[in-house]
């Protein structure tokens, strides 16, 4: 399913994400592309038990933390649902820099027009339908766009592929903000809860599920290959980037004016694809599957008009508030990667008479070591409020 692998790989790809990735470019240069395969092969193990083990349950994550240890998917719900209200303000100032860059228009208004047309989606009688193919068309425009802007950039491809395998630097600090940036917090979940929403569980969809999950870190690491190709090629021209905004200077520097409008609709898409995936998310899991489709869906543009009047009152999410909410995602993903593999070895009862594969069992809990590293390290920011 194209809808769940886009949903999974557009949450993903949010105005946080470019920003990241034009930084540690320029940072590290070539030897980002060490960084970049690494997180890509940790996600895909998280991905790969994740997606398994809800899909064979078919039970949301939440629904599942509750039949692990009573309550901890109502507590997982609370972290997502306010780590994911707060994040969508910055997602629609994103998506309103996007139609700024496009057409000049003040930031607030495209910031409006992008949760607008996000709410609209999901008043549909066909909400799933549309929410799919137009995730679906936003990373296709998003992997073009980048795509056109790495190959006016000439970059130096040969470094890239050499600090491939034998990279000049390795930076663990920047491997593991790349993985929490593209599965942390309510990422991870966002395809599977969509595939569970459509029926595409049990023993029998296992195949269908596993590739499905591996090829939506595939399209976020394409996305994450093609802003790092472009970036590495302005800056072996010897360019300095504007260290206000790195990633629009790329686009700009690479291909002029038409890479700034090109910049622009990338960030629109981005922060529009990131409003539609972190609230569809959040909404999940405060409901079940056994939820009204008209209550989740009123649900959600709700939880879209909340967040869009704090944006059109206050701008952007207040930075103490991001902080919080940084924290709360921070914490997500090891509750959740845990609660999926106590299922693998405590509760194979669950998993639709699957017999679990050993060598997942493993990489499943090395991931879990790194998750919980990265949750520490995500709620230590929490220090920075009183700093």
């Amino acid at each position: 399913m194209a809808g769940a692998m886009f949903l999974m790989a557009t949450s993903a790809i949010g105005p946080g994400f470019l920003t990241q990735t034009a930084v540690f470019t320029e940072k590290m240069g070539a030897a980002f592309a060490f960084a970049i395969v690494v997180s890509i092969l940790v996600d895909i193990a998280i991905q790969l038990n994740v997606w398994r083990v809800l899909g064979l349950t078919g039970m949301r994550a939440n629904e599942l933390g509750n039949e692990v240890f009573k309550g901890l998917g109502w507590f997982m719900a609370v972290l997502v649902f306010i780590g994911g209200a707060i994040f969508n303000i910055g997602n629609i100032a994103g998506s309103g820099l996007g139609m700024n860059a496009m057409f000049g228009i003040d930031a607030r208004w495209g910031g409006i027009i992008a949760a607008t047309i996000a709410a609209l989606i999901f008043t549909s009688k066909k909400a799933g339908l549309a929410l799919d193919r137009l995730v679906a068309l936003l990373g296709a425009i998003m992997i073009l766009l980048m795509l056109y802007v790495a190959i006016v950039s000439n970059p130096p491809v040969g470094d890239a592929f050499v600090n491939t395998f034998a990279p000049g630097e390795i930076d663990f600090f920047v491997i593991t903000t790349l993985i929490g940036g593209s599965v942390g917090g309510y990422i991870t979940f966002a395809g599977a809860h969509r595939l569970i929403d459509e029926g595409i569980t049990g023993r029998a969809n296992v195949g269908y599920i596993t590739g499905t999950s591996v090829s939506g870190i595939i399209v976020t690491g394409i996305m994450r290959v093609l802003l790092f190709l472009a970036v590495l090629g302005v800056v072996a021209t010897g360019v300095a980037l504007d260290k206000n905004n790195i990633a629009a200077d790329v686009f700009f520097q690479a291909a002029g004016e038409v890479g700034l409008r090109a910049f622009g609709m990338v960030l629109f898409a981005a922060g529009l694809s990131s409003i539609i995936g972190a609230s569809y998310t959040s909404i999940s899991f405060i409901t079940t599957k056994e939820t009204n489709p008209k209550v989740t869906a009123g649900l959600t543009i709700g939880l879209i008009v909340v967040c869009t009047l704090v944006f059109a009152f206050v701008g952007q999410a207040p930075q103490k508030l991001l902080i919080f909410a940084g924290a709360f995602n921070g914490l997500i993903l090891p509750i959740g990667v845990a609660v999926v593999m106590w299922v693998t070895v405590k509760r194979q009862d669950l998993l639709d008479g699957y017999k679990y594969p050993k060598w997942l069992i493993v990489i499943g809990f090395l991931a879990l070591i790194l998750c919980l590293f990265m949750g520490i390290k995500a709620f230590s920011g929490i220090t920075a409020l009183w700093a």
